[in-house]
């Protein structure tokens, strides 16, 4: 099985939910499936049905999360010797060549992706043409809008 890089930060994050779905949302459904029970005839009980579907969906969430963590190669970056090369974990500040636009962006799991963060997948293109890439170097990135061309100006192991 192939693993999954992974941050400190999502990995955290990872455990946080899970967590939480066992020690919180899993002991719920299971009371709100009891108590439904309760009401009687089970064929035309919405809440026991809509509890059991909670309970689905809840178990599902737990073993793909316990998946993930069991395949998660844990990449601290700020263990690393900061060779000005992009790597996955770096925080890289790139400029678009054209428009002088400033952007920096932290490249992280699939899990925690978050562009509202500037918090971009591994697998986005951006971060693909990125990796591997150092300061100064200069990058051609298919954007939807055609290619960009941006330079790489700050390469951080955060």
């Amino acid at each position: 099985m192939q693993s999954i890089p992974m941050t400190v930060r999502g990995e955290k994050m990872l455990r946080d939910e899970l967590n939480h779905l066992k020690t919180v949302v899993r002991p719920k459904i299971i009371a709100d499936i009891a108590e439904a029970r309760e009401h009687g005839d089970l064929k035309e009980n919405a809440e026991y049905h809509a509890a059991r579907e909670q309970q689905g969906f809840c178990e599902g969430r737990i073993q793909e999360i316990e998946a993930k963590l069991s395949t998660a190669q844990v990449i601290d970056i700020t263990k690393i010797a900061n060779n000005g090369k992009v790597i996955f974990g770096a925080t890289v500040t790139i400029l678009n060549v054209e428009t002088d636009a400033e952007v920096t962006y932290r490249i992280v799991g699939d899990d925690e992706a978050n562009i509202k963060e500037n918090l971009i997948s591994v697998n986005s293109p951006i971060a693909r043409g990125l990796i591997t890439k150092e300061v100064d170097d200069t990058v051609n990135i298919q954007t939807p809008n055609g290619v960009v061309e941006y330079e790489i100006i700050d390469v951080q192991y955060v």
